[in-house]
């Protein structure tokens, strides 16, 4: 399973590749309206096309999301390598796609649509930021794990 796992990782670390390019305009921004204009309209057009626009193709990455975490689980259930290392990388796994889901998508839907105040616009902007890196060392992470302790 190593080798779909480490696909499927990746390629989602190549997908938070491209969104921390945009998202890199907020770093170092503090207060409520810190983001300029300019920084929040770029970003807010990417994740338009990304997560609105861009049907049905946006639907690849959650499937990927959910194939990968498909083979970490057939990797816990084959006890095919280190036990530590099938768990590590589900929860790991886990632990990314769930704040993608529940948060990371929807404030970029929501991002997208520019209808917020500024201010708004600014902390989802930065919200965003924050996890996306996350998720790029929780992936990161995964894929080391997997490289690092392959079975065979």
């Amino acid at each position: 399973m190593t080798p779909f796992v480490s696909a499927g990782a990746g390629f989602l670390l190549a997908v938070l590749w491209f969104d921390l390019m945009f998202d890199m305009q907020v770093r170092g921004t503090r207060g409520p309206s810190a983001v300029s204009e300019e920084s929040l309209a770029s970003i807010a057009a990417y994740y338009r096309r990304v997560t609105t626009s861009a049907r049905p193709m946006n639907r690849l990455v959650a499937a990927v999301m959910v194939l990968t975490i498909g083979a970490v689980v057939a990797e816990v259930l084959a006890g095919d390598g280190p036990s530590w290392v099938a768990w590590a990388s589900l929860a790991l796994a886990g632990a990314a796609v769930v704040l993608a889901a529940i948060h990371t998508v929807p404030s970029a839907v929501r991002l997208g649509a520019r209808a917020d105040p500024l201010e708004t616009q600014s902390r989802l902007a930065r919200s965003i930021w924050r996890d996306h890196v996350f998720c790029l060392a929780a992936i990161a992470s995964l894929l080391a794990l997997q490289l690092g302790f392959a079975p065979g």
